[in-house]
């Protein structure tokens, strides 16, 4: 499902929004910001202090299930869609990125997202050392999936 509807205060340039505790999903920040190309963008770790008070309606809960991405008037996508976007602000990339808006297609690949990005601290681990997750919040996200 989009969040396209959602909006939050502009940032005036595109920012990834990523749990920078996981190193599969730092290091797809990455790549992403490299598919981005000259593009505007910033990649802000939501798990750091203050990160997310910058973007109204999005909470710390959201960022855990799915990366963001906020566009520079203020939209936000999340997951694949996120994906898709960001490499569409890319000529060549945008063609293949529309792809994800084949219908059947766009729900299988949102569904691939969802499990990767609930086994994602078992793929390549945290970023921090065990225990280091402020309150505990890593081993309550392991246990979320489990549920």
């Amino acid at each position: 499902m989009s969040v396209a509807t959602l909006r939050t205060e502009p940032p005036g340039r595109y920012v990834v929004l990523y749990d920078g505790h996981c190193r599969f999903c730092t290091a797809g920040a990455r790549k992403l910001l490299g598919w981005m190309g000259k593009v505007d963008v910033e990649l802000a770790d939501f798990q750091t202090p203050g990160v997310l008070e910058r973007f109204p309606g999005l909470t710390y809960e959201k960022c855990m299930e799915r990366l963001h991405l906020v566009t520079p008037d203020g939209r936000v996508f999340a997951g694949a869609e996120a994906v898709a976007r960001a490499a569409g602000t890319r000529p060549v990339l945008g063609k293949v990125a529309l792809v994800y808006f084949v219908p059947g297609l766009r729900q299988l690949l949102d569904r691939l997202y969802r499990i990767i990005a609930a086994h994602r601290y078992r793929l390549m681990g945290r970023a921090v050392a065990a225990g280091a997750c402020q309150g505990g919040t890593c081993s309550l996200h392991s246990r979320k999936q489990h549920v």
